[in-house]
């Protein structure tokens, strides 16, 4: 299945993008499965990175759909729609409800930006073999998709190399520990995070980053 990552930014688009009009428009476009990644209140407290000099507000995934059917029906509640093909790769399947309501999770979608002074390849291997297994042991994450930008799908669309969904608890938003899964343990949040950043930086994710919090809903469309 081809799947299609878009990055939106808006007004009220925690509202907007749960329209029943949005899905018909984009059930219309051959939308089935519908994927919304939305910073609404829910995860208001959480923290939050921007590249962008505007933050993302929401990102949205599908699949199998015309990307530029899709990209049109989400101005209907976007000001700025941009969108990519990518390759998922789930390393941990989060559990999933396509009935439209909210996961019980804070969801980060982390945009990645490959540096300049790393080959693709190799990019791509420090990423997806040595930094994985270190990023899952090292916080309380139930939920871990990657995906790799193919190409863009709408003109302008910013460099983007690559889009990260990581599910943590919900207490997660407030706990650090809860987050990192240190069970409330001061040297081993310390051990934690600093095993982690050490692994960020090596393929250049301690930079150029944006990070997301977001709320997730699934919908189907048909």
């Amino acid at each position: 299945m081809t799947k299609h990552f878009f990055a939106l930014w808006g007004d009220d688009l925690a509202d907007t993008l749960h329209a029943p009009a949005v899905r018909d428009r984009l059930a219309a476009a051959g939308v089935r499965r519908l994927q919304l990644n939305v910073d609404d209140a829910e995860v208001a407290a959480a923290m939050r990175i921007s590249h962008f000099a505007d933050p993302i507000g929401a990102l949205v995934s599908v699949w199998d759909a015309d990307p530029a059917a899709v990209a049109e029906a989400l101005r209907d509640a976007a000001t700025t729609v941009h969108g990519y093909e990518v390759e998922e790769r789930r390393r941990l399947d989060p559990p999933e409800a396509w009935d439209g309501s909210r996961a019980d999770a804070l969801a980060n979608v982390a945009v990645l930006r490959r540096p300049d002074d790393l080959a693709r390849e190799e990019w791509l291997r420090i990423w997806m073999v040595d930094h994985t297994p270190v990023a899952i042991r090292t916080q309380a994450t139930f939920g871990y998709v990657q995906n790799i930008v193919v190409e863009a799908v709408t003109p302008d669309a910013p460099r983007i190399d690559a889009f990260v969904e990581e599910l943590f608890p919900s207490a997660g938003i407030h706990d650090m520990h809860a987050f990192y899964g240190s069970g409330g343990d001061d040297a081993e949040l310390d051990r934690r995070l600093t095993d982690l950043m050490a692994s960020v930086a090596r393929f250049g994710a301690d930079h150029d980053l944006d990070l997301v919090p977001t709320s997730r809903y699934l919908y189907e469309l048909g």
